[in-house]
């Protein structure tokens, strides 16, 4: 379970990269409606069209407000969130594994459960050679963006603040102004899930130098596959160039395609979430969004494993070592992950 500490550690740089991104990003001159956990929760913002008095409801707003100001630093609520995960999946981490036991039990039998089953997973689909010098960043990845969309749906997330509050009644206080809320959703950020797409990028070309080459990464993006001889192989090298120059805008467009994708879903369902505590009103607020919980559980857990399975499915794709030819495939495996070509791919 060594290999674990260093998965985690990762976490903490994974969340203080995209808090550098993050700092950029300027407070947003709305307030912050109250999220889930309290009713009637309407909000007022220039930006967002709402008035005065927050007789509209304008929802999350897209950029995220700054709670610490420290001049050449800003520090936004999804920032924090960021950090306050990392560091609590990081101390798991440590506890879970700091007194290894042949029969594990507890901490430690949940957190071999997960990595475990996360390792099996992923040797399924990029084969046993490649999972190795991967995992640690697949399986942060996951576990990061698991825990950080789950976290965005605690009570208080998004609910404490600062700003005016209005009364309400004595059980379901109503709190309509929250201008600065200390927390939110990390994934709701559009440049946290941006910074998780481009240290992907970055990953994605070491590997790929590493397992296939430069030349091995052209051929692959660029080369021709196939048998035909004569004018029919030079119009089908020239169809492949062409298609390879869409692969490239392809594989430039995955960063924004996989950043836009965890930060719609997440940001709509908090959205979501806070809609359905206002349809609830002052009496009913808590109640409405009870079966929105659920579905967002699912849709953090799809995020996260979707999220994982493109950029896996994207470093097996660009690693496999298919050699055009009398060698398209190893002679006994099945391209990268057959155990015959270990050595051959392993040398790399």
């Amino acid at each position: 379970m060594g290999f674990s500490k260093f998965v985690f550690a990762l976490v903490l740089l994974l969340g203080l990269m995209g808090a550098g991104v993050a700092a950029e990003t300027h407070a947003a001159t709305g307030v912050i409606p109250e999220a889930r956990a309290m009713p009637s929760g309407e909000a007022v913002g220039h930006e967002l069209g709402a008035t005065e008095h927050g007789e509209a409801h304008a929802g999350l707003p897209p950029a995220a407000p700054v709670v610490l100001d420290l001049g050449f630093f800003k520090v936004t609520n999804s920032m924090v969130v960021t950090w306050v995960v990392a560091l609590l999946v990081i101390v798991f981490a440590k506890v879970a594994t700091s007194r290894i036991q042949d029969v594990p039990t507890g901490a430690q039998n949940f957190w071999e459960w997960m990595v475990e089953g996360l390792h099996d997973f992923l040797g399924g689909i990029m084969g046993k050679v490649l999972v190795p010098p991967t995992f640690w960043f697949f399986a942060t990845v996951f576990i990061l963006i698991l825990f950080t969309n789950w976290f965005g749906l605690l009570p208080g997330v998004g609910t404490i603040g600062w700003g005016s509050h209005s009364d309400g009644n004595l059980i379901l206080p109503t709190f309509q102004h929250i201008e600065r809320p200390l927390l939110r959703g990390g994934n709701a950020d559009l440049n946290m899930t941006s910074a998780l797409s481009m240290i992907f990028f970055t990953c994605w070309i070491v590997w790929a130098l590493r397992f296939s080459g430069a030349g091995g990464a052209i051929s692959h993006i660029f080369g021709y596959r196939g048998d035909a001889t004569g004018i029919t192989r030079i119009l089908l090298m020239a169809i492949f160039v062409a298609v390879g120059f869409l692969e490239v805008i392809s594989i430039l467009f995955r960063p924004v395609s996989l950043s836009f994708r965890l930060y719609g879903n997440i940001f709509a369902g908090e959205n979501l979430l806070e809609s359905m505590a206002v349809l609830g009103g002052r009496w009913f607020g808590w109640l409405v969004p009870l079966p929105f919980y659920g579905m967002e559980l699912i849709v953090g857990l799809v995020q996260a494993l979707v999220f994982m399975l493109l950029t896996a499915i994207f470093t097996a794709l660009i690693c496999s070592h298919e050699d055009h030819g009398e060698h398209a495939r190893d002679k006994r495996g099945d391209g990268v992950g057959s155990d015959a070509s270990g050595a051959q791919v392993a040398a790399h």
